[in-house]
Protein backbone atom coordinates (compact mmCIF):
# COMPACT_ATOMS: atom_id res chain seq x y z
CA UNK A 1 0.00 0.00 0.00
CA UNK A 2 1.11 3.25 -0.66
CA UNK A 3 1.97 5.92 1.83
CA UNK A 4 -0.88 7.92 1.15
CA UNK A 5 -3.48 5.36 1.11
CA UNK A 6 -2.04 4.36 4.25
CA UNK A 7 -3.30 7.26 5.69
CA UNK A 8 -6.77 6.54 4.54
CA UNK A 9 -7.18 4.43 7.84
CA UNK A 10 -8.75 1.34 6.34
CA UNK A 11 -11.61 2.82 4.56
CA UNK A 12 -15.30 1.53 4.94
CA UNK A 13 -16.54 -0.54 2.17
CA UNK A 14 -20.32 -0.25 1.43
CA UNK A 15 -22.72 -0.16 -1.80
CA UNK A 16 -23.36 3.46 -1.19
CA UNK A 17 -22.19 5.47 -3.77
CA UNK A 18 -22.36 8.37 -2.20
CA UNK A 19 -20.69 7.25 0.63
CA UNK A 20 -17.55 6.20 -0.55
CA UNK A 21 -17.35 8.91 -2.29
CA UNK A 22 -17.21 11.36 0.83
CA UNK A 23 -14.26 8.93 1.95
CA UNK A 24 -13.04 9.74 -1.06
CA UNK A 25 -12.58 12.97 -0.62
CA UNK A 26 -12.14 13.85 3.10
CA UNK A 27 -8.34 13.62 2.13
CA UNK A 28 -6.50 16.43 0.19
CA UNK A 29 -4.02 14.18 -1.71
CA UNK A 30 -7.77 12.55 -3.60
CA UNK A 31 -9.37 15.81 -3.85
CA UNK A 32 -6.23 17.29 -5.40
CA UNK A 33 -5.81 13.68 -7.62
CA UNK A 34 -9.86 14.02 -8.97
CA UNK A 35 -9.06 17.82 -9.64
CA UNK A 36 -5.87 16.76 -11.47
CA UNK A 37 -7.47 13.62 -13.33
CA UNK A 38 -10.34 15.81 -14.55
CA UNK A 39 -7.98 18.04 -16.12
CA UNK A 40 -6.09 15.59 -17.64
CA UNK A 41 -9.06 13.71 -19.26
CA UNK A 42 -11.16 17.05 -20.54
CA UNK A 43 -7.41 17.72 -22.09
CA UNK A 44 -6.61 14.04 -23.59
CA UNK A 45 -9.80 14.05 -25.28
CA UNK A 46 -10.00 16.92 -26.89
CA UNK A 47 -6.46 16.67 -28.36
CA UNK A 48 -7.36 12.47 -28.60
CA UNK A 49 -10.07 13.66 -30.60
CA UNK A 50 -8.16 14.90 -33.61
CA UNK A 51 -5.58 12.51 -33.16
CA UNK A 52 -7.43 9.63 -33.91
CA UNK A 53 -9.65 11.15 -36.67
CA UNK A 54 -6.38 12.15 -38.32
CA UNK A 55 -4.87 8.19 -37.53
CA UNK A 56 -2.25 9.67 -35.49
CA UNK A 57 -2.17 7.51 -32.93
CA UNK A 58 1.40 6.37 -32.99
CA UNK A 59 2.69 9.75 -32.98
CA UNK A 60 0.68 10.20 -29.70
CA UNK A 61 2.35 7.52 -28.78
CA UNK A 62 5.38 8.33 -29.38
CA UNK A 63 5.51 11.83 -27.94
CA UNK A 64 4.06 10.43 -24.66
CA UNK A 65 7.23 8.34 -24.76
CA UNK A 66 9.40 10.54 -25.51
CA UNK A 67 8.96 12.36 -21.95
CA UNK A 68 10.71 9.25 -20.11
CA UNK A 69 14.44 10.60 -22.36
CA UNK A 70 13.43 13.90 -21.66
CA UNK A 71 13.58 13.91 -18.25
CA UNK A 72 16.48 11.78 -18.03
CA UNK A 73 18.52 13.89 -20.02
CA UNK A 74 17.28 17.10 -18.14
CA UNK A 75 18.22 15.55 -14.63
CA UNK A 76 21.39 14.22 -16.33
CA UNK A 77 22.62 18.24 -16.80
CA UNK A 78 21.08 19.25 -13.64
CA UNK A 79 17.63 20.89 -15.26
CA UNK A 80 14.26 20.25 -13.69
CA UNK A 81 12.63 17.03 -14.96
CA UNK A 82 9.86 19.20 -16.57
CA UNK A 83 11.86 21.66 -18.51
CA UNK A 84 13.20 18.23 -20.47
CA UNK A 85 9.84 16.77 -20.80
CA UNK A 86 8.69 19.50 -22.54
CA UNK A 87 11.17 20.23 -25.01
CA UNK A 88 11.74 16.63 -25.72
CA UNK A 89 8.08 17.00 -26.37
CA UNK A 90 8.08 19.44 -28.94
CA UNK A 91 11.51 18.52 -30.44
CA UNK A 92 10.16 15.22 -31.09
CA UNK A 93 6.72 17.14 -32.42
CA UNK A 94 8.96 19.04 -35.04
CA UNK A 95 10.47 16.13 -36.51
CA UNK A 96 7.84 14.08 -36.90
CA UNK A 97 6.08 17.01 -38.69
CA UNK A 98 8.67 16.91 -41.30
CA UNK A 99 7.06 13.76 -42.45
CA UNK A 100 5.11 14.28 -45.70
CA UNK A 101 0.99 13.78 -44.73
CA UNK A 102 -0.98 15.23 -47.70
CA UNK A 103 -1.19 12.06 -49.92
CA UNK A 104 -2.00 8.56 -49.14
CA UNK A 105 1.57 7.30 -49.32
CA UNK A 106 2.36 10.34 -46.82
CA UNK A 107 0.58 8.44 -43.26
CA UNK A 108 2.80 5.27 -43.85
CA UNK A 109 6.12 8.06 -44.37
CA UNK A 110 5.02 9.48 -41.52
CA UNK A 111 4.83 6.27 -39.34
CA UNK A 112 8.42 5.63 -40.58
CA UNK A 113 9.58 8.72 -39.08
CA UNK A 114 7.40 8.37 -35.70
CA UNK A 115 9.28 4.41 -35.42
CA UNK A 116 12.72 6.34 -35.74
CA UNK A 117 12.11 8.52 -33.14
CA UNK A 118 11.05 6.87 -30.68
CA UNK A 119 13.45 4.38 -31.21
CA UNK A 120 16.39 6.90 -30.71
CA UNK A 121 14.29 8.52 -28.10
CA UNK A 122 13.84 5.38 -25.53
CA UNK A 123 17.56 4.25 -27.34
CA UNK A 124 18.32 8.09 -25.41
CA UNK A 125 16.38 7.77 -22.56
CA UNK A 126 18.25 4.48 -21.31
CA UNK A 127 21.76 5.89 -21.93
CA UNK A 128 20.71 9.34 -20.07
CA UNK A 129 19.64 6.71 -17.06
CA UNK A 130 23.35 4.69 -17.14
CA UNK A 131 25.47 7.95 -17.51
CA UNK A 132 23.09 9.49 -14.34
CA UNK A 133 24.31 6.31 -12.31
CA UNK A 134 22.20 7.17 -9.44
CA UNK A 135 18.45 7.08 -7.89
CA UNK A 136 16.49 7.56 -11.13
CA UNK A 137 12.48 6.76 -9.46
CA UNK A 138 10.99 10.10 -9.95
CA UNK A 139 12.37 9.73 -13.77
CA UNK A 140 10.92 6.34 -14.06
CA UNK A 141 7.63 6.97 -12.46
CA UNK A 142 6.90 9.15 -15.53
CA UNK A 143 6.23 5.70 -17.38
CA UNK A 144 3.32 5.25 -14.77
CA UNK A 145 2.67 8.36 -13.57
CA UNK A 146 2.15 9.60 -9.40
CA UNK A 147 -1.52 10.77 -9.47
CA UNK A 148 -2.01 10.54 -5.57
CA UNK A 149 1.37 13.01 -4.55
CA UNK A 150 -0.14 15.51 -6.58
CA UNK A 151 -0.11 18.84 -4.88
CA UNK A 152 -2.09 21.98 -5.66
CA UNK A 153 0.43 23.90 -7.13
CA UNK A 154 1.04 21.16 -9.71
CA UNK A 155 -3.06 21.24 -10.06
CA UNK A 156 -2.89 24.65 -11.00
CA UNK A 157 0.43 24.54 -13.19
CA UNK A 158 -1.59 21.69 -15.36
CA UNK A 159 -5.03 24.09 -15.38
CA UNK A 160 -2.72 26.69 -16.84
CA UNK A 161 -0.95 24.30 -19.68
CA UNK A 162 -4.37 22.40 -20.22
CA UNK A 163 -5.89 26.23 -21.02
CA UNK A 164 -3.06 27.43 -23.28
CA UNK A 165 -3.62 24.37 -25.15
CA UNK A 166 -7.38 23.98 -25.87
CA UNK A 167 -7.27 27.51 -26.52
CA UNK A 168 -4.90 27.53 -29.60
CA UNK A 169 -6.81 23.72 -30.67
CA UNK A 170 -10.17 25.87 -30.28
CA UNK A 171 -8.78 28.49 -33.08
CA UNK A 172 -7.16 25.79 -35.12
CA UNK A 173 -10.35 23.38 -34.87
CA UNK A 174 -12.49 24.34 -37.91
CA UNK A 175 -9.40 24.61 -40.46
CA UNK A 176 -7.73 21.30 -38.64
CA UNK A 177 -11.16 19.34 -39.10
CA UNK A 178 -11.62 20.29 -42.84
CA UNK A 179 -7.64 19.60 -42.92
CA UNK A 180 -8.17 16.46 -41.12
CA UNK A 181 -11.17 14.95 -43.29
CA UNK A 182 -9.97 15.90 -46.59
CA UNK A 183 -6.82 17.38 -46.91
CA UNK A 184 -6.49 17.24 -51.06
CA UNK A 185 -9.45 19.30 -50.58
CA UNK A 186 -8.49 21.41 -48.44
CA UNK A 187 -4.98 21.94 -49.49
CA UNK A 188 -6.72 23.29 -53.06
CA UNK A 189 -9.02 25.41 -50.94
CA UNK A 190 -5.98 27.06 -49.51
CA UNK A 191 -6.22 25.57 -46.15
CA UNK A 192 -2.69 25.46 -44.88
CA UNK A 193 -2.19 22.17 -44.67
CA UNK A 194 1.09 21.00 -43.80
CA UNK A 195 1.80 23.95 -41.53
CA UNK A 196 -1.67 22.79 -39.03
CA UNK A 197 -0.05 19.14 -39.18
CA UNK A 198 3.01 20.30 -37.46
CA UNK A 199 0.78 22.88 -35.50
CA UNK A 200 -0.92 19.88 -34.16
CA UNK A 201 1.85 17.77 -33.24
CA UNK A 202 3.39 20.00 -31.17
CA UNK A 203 -0.04 20.70 -29.46
CA UNK A 204 0.05 17.13 -29.09
CA UNK A 205 3.09 16.67 -27.59
CA UNK A 206 2.43 19.36 -25.12
CA UNK A 207 -0.75 18.27 -24.19
CA UNK A 208 1.47 14.54 -23.34
CA UNK A 209 4.05 16.12 -21.96
CA UNK A 210 1.79 17.98 -19.16
CA UNK A 211 0.05 15.33 -18.77
CA UNK A 212 2.36 12.48 -18.71
CA UNK A 213 4.04 14.48 -14.95
CA UNK A 214 0.66 12.75 -13.49
CA UNK A 215 -0.50 10.23 -15.65
CA UNK A 216 2.41 8.82 -16.51
CA UNK A 217 3.49 8.42 -20.01
CA UNK A 218 1.54 5.46 -20.42
CA UNK A 219 -2.00 5.89 -19.30
CA UNK A 220 -1.89 9.53 -20.46
CA UNK A 221 -1.58 7.30 -24.50
CA UNK A 222 -4.43 5.57 -22.85
CA UNK A 223 -6.29 8.64 -22.39
CA UNK A 224 -5.28 10.34 -25.60
CA UNK A 225 -6.81 7.28 -27.77
CA UNK A 226 -9.26 5.03 -26.29
CA UNK A 227 -12.18 7.53 -25.42
CA UNK A 228 -11.63 9.37 -28.82
CA UNK A 229 -12.04 6.10 -30.51
CA UNK A 230 -14.90 4.79 -28.57
CA UNK A 231 -16.84 8.20 -29.46
CA UNK A 232 -16.03 8.36 -32.96
CA UNK A 233 -17.59 4.32 -33.23
CA UNK A 234 -20.31 5.97 -31.41
CA UNK A 235 -21.49 9.51 -32.83
CA UNK A 236 -19.90 10.43 -36.61
CA UNK A 237 -21.46 14.00 -35.45
CA UNK A 238 -17.81 16.32 -34.48
CA UNK A 239 -19.06 18.23 -31.92
CA UNK A 240 -21.35 15.07 -29.94
CA UNK A 241 -18.13 12.71 -30.15
CA UNK A 242 -15.95 15.37 -28.49
CA UNK A 243 -18.36 15.93 -25.99
CA UNK A 244 -18.05 12.18 -25.29
CA UNK A 245 -15.12 11.49 -25.65
CA UNK A 246 -14.58 14.21 -22.90
CA UNK A 247 -17.09 13.03 -20.50
CA UNK A 248 -15.86 8.67 -20.86
CA UNK A 249 -12.43 10.49 -20.28
CA UNK A 250 -13.69 12.51 -16.85
CA UNK A 251 -16.04 9.23 -16.13
CA UNK A 252 -13.41 6.72 -16.26
CA UNK A 253 -10.61 8.66 -14.47
CA UNK A 254 -12.80 9.02 -11.52
CA UNK A 255 -14.43 5.61 -11.19
CA UNK A 256 -10.61 4.38 -11.63
CA UNK A 257 -9.62 6.23 -9.16
CA UNK A 258 -12.30 5.97 -6.62
CA UNK A 259 -12.03 1.53 -7.33
CA UNK A 260 -7.83 2.22 -6.55
CA UNK A 261 -8.36 4.06 -2.96
CA UNK A 262 -10.44 0.88 -1.78
CA UNK A 263 -8.89 -1.57 -3.52
CA UNK A 264 -5.11 -0.34 -3.89
CA UNK A 265 -3.97 -1.43 -6.74
CA UNK A 266 -2.63 0.44 -9.80
CA UNK A 267 -5.05 3.45 -11.26
CA UNK A 268 -3.95 2.29 -15.03
CA UNK A 269 -5.09 -0.97 -14.80
CA UNK A 270 -8.69 -0.12 -13.67
CA UNK A 271 -9.21 2.88 -16.30
CA UNK A 272 -7.50 0.89 -19.22
CA UNK A 273 -9.25 -2.59 -18.50
CA UNK A 274 -12.54 -0.37 -18.13
CA UNK A 275 -11.88 1.60 -21.52
CA UNK A 276 -10.89 -1.29 -23.51
CA UNK A 277 -14.21 -2.72 -22.33
CA UNK A 278 -16.33 0.09 -23.29
CA UNK A 279 -14.65 0.61 -26.94
CA UNK A 280 -15.44 -3.48 -27.61
CA UNK A 281 -18.99 -2.92 -25.96
CA UNK A 282 -19.10 0.19 -28.71
CA UNK A 283 -17.78 -1.57 -31.69
CA UNK A 284 -20.08 -4.95 -31.01
CA UNK A 285 -23.08 -2.72 -30.16
CA UNK A 286 -22.53 -0.89 -33.67
CA UNK A 287 -22.47 -4.25 -35.85
CA UNK A 288 -25.48 -5.45 -34.01
CA UNK A 289 -27.25 -2.36 -35.12
CA UNK A 290 -26.15 -2.70 -38.40
CA UNK A 291 -27.28 -6.32 -38.91
CA UNK A 292 -31.10 -5.66 -37.35
CA UNK A 293 -31.36 -2.88 -39.46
Amino acid sequence: MSPLLAQAADPRLSWNVVELVRQALQFPFMVNAFRAGAVVAVLAGCVGWFMVLRRQSFAGHTLAVVSFPGAAGAVLVGASAVSGVFVFAVVAALVIGLAPVASGRGYSEEAAVTGTVQALALAAGFLFVTLYGRNVNGVTALLFGSFLGITTDEVLTLVVAAVAVLAVLAVLARPLLFASVDPAVAAARGVPVRALSTGFLVLLGVAAAAASQITGSLLVFALLVVPAATAQVLTARPALSVALTVLLGVGLTWASLLVAYYVDYPIGFFLTSAAFVIYVAAVLGRRLVRVLA
